[in-house]
């Protein structure tokens, strides 16, 4: 078991040039504070093929900066290239695979090391234990968790020697459909999307007649107009017992984001202090933590 809080940096959920891929992930490795790093595609399985090349060298990269890298499953499958995919996946066995859809485990080894996925609906002690008896050691608990739910899950975690992960920055995801809205939104077909997707890096606001800010869409997810920010509950929720931070990629300043993350979780920091300093990193930024408060998720109390 972990005993020194970690970060992980989850994958990537949007669509980016792959010289844009390729330098973000750069600059992970050579500065970023995080502990471990999830790579590979989510979403959407036609995106893939623009950098999959450039997959191997960002390990390398990453591994050589002393991170452990991850191997991030699609969340929805549906398509035969995509059970090829997933069988794909299963092959790196030197590398340990996040689970985002249940039939990634056909493709594993039972008792083969693997992490759990905030898109896999982990919300009681039986599921977690069953996942623990198939191998899992690590999992990222969904996001619409309250802070006694986390607790409740931390303590069945300890129990099964797993680590407890927490959303903890970036929009959060709400759902995923085999529709693609984002070409719906352009007058395309989903086969014929035109990966307009692209143009939207950090995802689509979507607004409400009213014209407030609702959700986002990034090609067949759903996310949060709001990005997630559990900064100023990290005392909270070590005590409650997780021992790992999950954050989006976004096209922020995520090194930034990551370094205040980091002087929190090594008492260095306030985690009030570092909330205001969040707000000025990221100005024009809604956050939230409505979910963790019990609360409609968009909704955002200050410590």
């Amino acid at each position: 078991m972990t005993t020194t809080p970690t970060i992980t940096l989850g994958p990537l959920l949007f669509n980016w040039s792959a010289d844009q891929w390729s330098d973000y992930y750069a600059r992970i490795a050579d500065e970023a504070p995080v502990d471990r790093v999830c790579l590979g595609e989510v979403v959407c399985s036609k995106r893939l093929p623009f950098y999959i090349g450039r997959i191997p060298e960002a390990i390398e990269r990453l591994e050589r900066a002393g991170k452990q890298v991850i191997l991030s499953s699609l969340a929805l499958v549906t398509l035969k290239r995509e059970r090829q995919m997933c069988a794909d996946l299963a092959v790196q066995d030197d590398l340990e695979v996040e689970v985002n859809d249940l039939t990634m485990l056909a493709h594993l080894d039972r008792g083969r090391p693997f992490t759990v996925g905030p898109l896999i609906n982990v919300y009681n002690e039986g599921t977690l234990a069953w996942l623990a008896q198939r191998g899992a050691r690590r999992f990222c608990l969904p996001p619409e968790l309250p802070l006694a739910s986390i607790e409740m899950l931390s303590r069945a975690a300890a129990v099964n020697d797993l680590e407890p992960e927490v959303w903890a920055f970036g929009r959060v995801p709400l759902a995923i459909s085999g529709r693609c809205y984002h070409a719906r939104v352009h007058g395309l077909a989903k086969d014929n999307c035109q990966f307009v997707c692209s143009g939207d890096p950090d995802g689509l606001e979507v607004d409400t007649l009213d014209g407030e800010a609702f959700l986002a869409v990034n090609g067949v997810q759903t996310l949060s107009s709001t990005y997630c920010s559990l900064l100023e509950d990290i005392g909270p929720l070590l005590a409650a017992g997780v021992t790992s931070f999950r954050l989006s990629p976004h096209g922020g300043k995520m090194i930034a984001v990551a370094e205040l993350f980091r002087r929190v979780l090594d008492a260095r920091m306030d985690g009030q202090e570092a909330g205001h300093c969040l707000a000025a990193l990221l100005p024009g930024t809604v956050f939230s933590n409505g979910f963790l408060r019990g609360r409609y998720g968009a909704a955002y109390e200050r410590a």
